[in-house]
Order: structure tokens, then sequence, then C-alpha cells
């Protein structure tokens, strides 16, 4: 889909073999005589990428180079699923857009001022030091924006605020932020641990993996498989791993459906609690990405049994989505993401400091 300024909204369905072949049919759209926005590809001055994982390497986004590529490759073994799509997209424009800057700004850079007895585990320290195994975090440029723009919209400075962000869409996880930072995260080596999501297990007794290999006869491959796509609200509710689709079958009298929304919610609601003690209180809860921005109760069933934090629900501003959705001294609020924005404003911010 796209959706060119002033016109109606365009939509191609085609096969699309590669990388290369994606950016070329995007370059083509905004500069197209009838829909595009730009004359001609010499007036991209940059183009920002998403990198989901930049491990120790990378504190901030950075501008793309060769030694970057290199180190963003060396990634790869720490999140195998998007490093490799995320460097293709990257090689791609480098060759459709030769001479451009490019810049990497990445899902886990918000999370590396974490301390450091927050994102160690308590295995042998070696493995630490060795296959650099501890909390990392992602969804960071959503944690970022939202917790921002909650500051802005409460005429704050975001260093005298304690923010929850709570970013809830098929992947979940949340974030503890004070001082503008990001001091603890729900996801940690990988995007597994955390929070309950569609088809995620998160936080589970690490032994159970080992139980279920030996009982079930499954190789390592199959149980990192079950717990990925076969988990979360997917695996309890036996319905899908969508939000909308679990409430439809819980309001329906569905036992499992039920189940799972009680348990994603019950998951929240405790790291809830559990940040609001790290923090040393809490100022602002935020909701963000599909399921936090469009669900009300989910919001409200996380939110259930808070008040003694001042955390209160107000049942009309919630059904409305409007942005602050509470009556409690704490603000809850309800504020859309924009990765894009995030990306696009980094790359100016790069861009203008070369």
């Amino acid at each position: 889909n796209y959706y060119p300024k002033g016109k109606e909204k365009y939509r191609r369905i085609q096969e699309i073999l590669n990388h290369k072949r994606a950016i070329e049919i995007i370059l083509n759209l905004i500069t197209d005589k009838e829909l595009g926005i730009l004359k001609d590809t010499k007036e991209i001055v940059a183009v920002g990428h998403r990198v989901v994982h930049g491990g120790e390497k990378f504190a901030e986004s950075c501008l793309i180079n060769e030694k970057v590529i290199k180190d963003i490759e060396e990634c790869i073994e720490l999140a195998p699923l998007h490093n490799p799509h995320n460097l293709r997209g990257i090689l791609a424009c480098k060759e459709l857009l030769p001479g451009v800057p490019q810049v990497a700004v990445f899902d886990t850079s918000f999370h590396q001022k974490i301390p450091d007895y927050a994102y160690i585990y308590a295995l042998p320290y070696i493995l630490y030091k060795k296959h650099k195994i501890r909390r990392y975090g992602f969804h960071g440029t959503s944690h970022y924006y939202v917790s921002r723009e909650a500051a802005k919209i409460l005429k704050k400075d975001i260093k005298e605020l304690k923010i929850i962000t709570c970013h809830l869409g098929n992947g979940c996880s949340m974030a503890a932020i004070k001082n503008g930072y990001s001091i603890d995260t729900t996801m940690g080596f990988t995007p597994l641990e955390g929070l309950v999501m569609g088809t995620r297990c998160g936080d589970i007794d690490p032994a159970i993996i080992p139980f279920i290999i030996e009982r079930e006869d499954l190789t390592v491959q199959a149980s990192n498989l079950m717990m990925n796509k076969h988990s979360g609200l997917f695996g309890i509710s036996g319905v899908a791993g969508d939000v909308r689709e679990v409430l439809r079958a819980s309001n329906e009298g569905n036992y499992r459906a039920k189940l799972a929304i009680e348990i994603y919610c019950y998951r929240i609601k405790k790291y809830i609690g559990a940040y609001s003690a790290v923090l040393g209180g809490v100022d602002v809860i935020v909701f963000t990405a599909g399921v936090g921005e469009n669900s009300p109760i989910i919001r409200k069933k996380s939110c259930q049994g808070l008040e003694f934090l001042g955390i209160e629900i107000d049942d009309e501003k919630n059904n409305k989505n409007e942005t602050i959705i509470s009556k409690g001294k704490v603000k809850v609020m309800v504020i859309p993401t924009n990765e894009e924005l995030v990306i696009a404003r980094e790359a100016i911010r790069i861009l203008n400091n070369i």
C-alpha cells in the first residue's frame, strides 16, 4: 500500500523476488509522474534503515560505512532472523543509490544505558565475556519515541519523569525509563523474553525446555520454533495470535481464549508493578503499538488492581481512545508510535553532523 499525499491510496500486489527489486518498486513509485513525490531519485539525500540488533557495538545511530556493515554482519548470530534482511536492504540501496548516505538506527541502542546489574544474567560470567549473552532489549525506537511524546504532551522535562512504556503488538515489550533513558526492559538476549505475545511465550522456567525436548522427542530447533511461533496467545487459546480474534472468542465463551487474555494482561500488570519498584515510583504509563493503541479492554485489565500505585483508568476516556485515559495521579496515556519518523530524524541528525 502506498499513500501519496492528497491522492487516493494506491495498492499493488505482485511477486517480489528480493530486496533489490522491492526497493526498485518503491523508488519507481515515489518518482512516478502521477503518484510520486519526487521528480528524480537524485533528490534523495539520505536513506534511513531500521536495524534490529546492534549488540554492544552500537549505542546510537550511525552513518553506514564498510566497517559498520561488517559490524552488523557480526551481530547476525544474535539476530539471525532479522539482521541478514536488514543488511540486504542496505546493500540494495548502496547499489541502487550510489553515493547517497545511509544511516542505521538500531532497535537495541536505546537500551544500551541499562546498568550491568540489570542486563547480566546469573549464568557463568565467562558466557557473557565469550558470547555476549546479556539482556539487549528491542523496540527501542518505539520506546524512545513515545516516552518523549508523553513528556511533550504533558509539557514536562523528560528528565523529571518516571515512565513505563508498553509496546503491545504481535511482539510485546515494556521499558522502565528514567531521566530519559531505558534502565530496564522486558525483552532480553532475544525478543522471546518478557511479556506474553501473539505467538511467543515470554518468561518461562528455562528447565521446561530440556524437559519438553526429552519427553516430546523434539530437536533444539523445533523447541525454539514452538516458543516463537506456536506459543503465546495462539498457544494458550488455540484460536489465533491476534488479540482481536482471541477477545472475540473469549466474549463467545471460549474458556482457553479467556484464559489467554487473563494471562496476557496479568503479565503486563506484573511488570508495571516491578518497574514501579525499579523506578522508585511512576509518573506516566504509555500504551502504544497495534494492541496498546486500539484495545481499551487490554489497557483496563492490565491496570486493574493498581489503584494503590495511583493508577486508575477512566472508562469513558479509555473507550474513546483518548490520549490521557486515567483519573488517578499517574497519567496513563495512549500514544501512537512512529518509528519511521524517528529513523528520518536520526538520518537528518547524522547528516548534519558529518
